[in-house]
């Protein structure tokens, strides 16, 4: 029998397998380190991991107990509403008032898996091809592949360590072009723990108001600052903007609640139902007995976060102590967050155990190969020349960590 003859082209085997889009995502570095020091420890090396961004304590027991009673009602088995439970996005508009003192109305409210899934769809329903983005460095590894995955361009603008790893309006203005649509901000910061003083947040949304520039506002850090130092949300510096501006912010850091996946984002109503469409066909809605869980947390008392933060302050002291005193390398107090982004610039060019030192790249590889202990890269961040470290482990095992770099940096010649 004859094959009949068709005008369909011949599919391509050549082809690539994984979309262009997809396969120039780059992993996630923290992930990455924290993984392999994981890793190597399961493989019975005594591995100190400086990596992950999440606090070292457990979840608060009234949190837990909130999730236990949820599994058991059987209404937290089925569907619920795309955008969060009513009753969370109520107590988040009221927790956002109590923290903040920014007044939002819970239609302006989507409950998202994670503050990562929030700002991925902030940027999802902002950008079109071709829009800009200003984005400071040193930044959150997420960010630039969530613009990139959105269809937009991310705009570097760097800061170090001279300015506190703090950008200017004068920055912005000079990257700023006829395609930025967004800017990106981030206080208190990871990767850095710096925290912009209430006059340049002013000075900032001032600027992003005047020039009609969106801005998402990552605010995920908000209760994790020291020293007196105050976290101004922008929306409540400059009212003006919030008709322009995107707050994420979510129950991770603050409730040490990493795993449970709960963020939410701020917005108008117009961009909070769009988003809400897009997590309707993307993820639906968060798991509920996490919801429920949420609830609790932003619901009740603060004390958890006071006890952490006042861990994270001791260790914040240490670490600046410790890493300050190794030759070359310099280490800015932060203020806020759970981060340390000393430079290593000085070491670059140096040789360690046969190994010249190229990049703090080589540098962190190093460090893990030889001293056991996992920090990541500033490449990783978008300023080479630096090492992120977190503050959230055990003193001992910082302590200890941080003695076994400056025992092997000691060598660097």
């Amino acid at each position: 029998m004859a094959v009949p003859q068709t005008d369909s082209p011949v599919p391509n085997p050549h082809r690539p397998r994984i979309s262009a889009r997809v396969s120039g995502i780059r992993e996630s570095a923290t992930l990455a380190v924290d993984a392999k020091a994981k890793a190597l420890k399961a493989a019975g090396r005594p591995v100190i991991g400086f990596g992950a961004g999440e606090p070292d304590f457990p979840t608060p027991p009234h949190i837990v107990a909130a999730a236990e009673a949820a599994c058991a009602e059987p209404r937290n088995h089925r569907y619920t509403p795309a955008g969060g439970l009513p009753e969370l996005r109520e107590a988040i508009a009221e927790k956002t008032l109590r923290d903040s003192g920014y007044q939002v109305d819970p239609g302006r409210i989507l409950v998202a898996n994670g503050g990562k899934q929030a700002v991925y769809q902030a940027f999802a329903t902002l950008l079109d091809p071709g829009d800009e983005v200003l984005l400071p460095a040193p930044y959150w590894t997420t960010y630039p592949e969530a613009i990139t995955l959105a269809g937009g361009a991310a705009v570097v603008v760097p800061t170090d360590e001279s300015t506190g790893y703090l950008v200017s309006v004068e920055q912005l203005e000079v990257a700023r072009t006829a395609a930025t649509k967004v800017l990106l901000f981030c206080s208190p910061s990871n990767p850095t723990g710096a925290v912009y003083p209430p006059e340049l947040v002013t000075a900032i949304g001032r600027w992003a108001a005047e020039h009609g520039i969106w801005v998402i506002t990552d605010e995920i850090y908000e209760h994790l600052v020291y020293d007196g130092v105050q976290a101004l949300s922008l929306p409540v510096a400059v009212p003006e903007l919030a008709d322009r501006c995107i707050v994420v912010n979510g129950v991770a850091k603050t409730f040490a609640m990493t795993g449970w996946r709960v963020g939410w984002m701020i917005g108008p109503k117009d961009v909070i139902k769009a988003a809400g469409s897009l997590q309707s066909h993307l993820t639906s809605n968060v798991a509920n007995v996490s919801q429920r869980a949420a609830l609790a947390a932003v619901s009740g008392p603060l004390d958890a976060v006071t006890e952490m933060r006042t861990a994270f302050d001791r260790r914040r002291r240490t670490i600046v102590s410790m890493l300050s005193a190794i030759p070359g390398v310099t280490c800015p107090t932060p203020q806020g967050a759970f981060y340390v982004y000393p430079s290593v610039r000085e070491l670059l060019g140096k040789e360690l155990r046969g190994r010249r030192l190229t990049s703090s790249v080589d540098l962190a590889e190093a460090v893990l190969e030889h001293a056991e202990v996992a920090v990541v890269p500033g490449e990783a961040f978008g300023t080479p020349g630096y090492l992120r470290l977190s503050y959230a482990l055990g003193d001992d095992d910082l302590a200890a960590g941080i003695e076994r770099m400056s025992t092997l940096l000691a060598e660097a010649r």
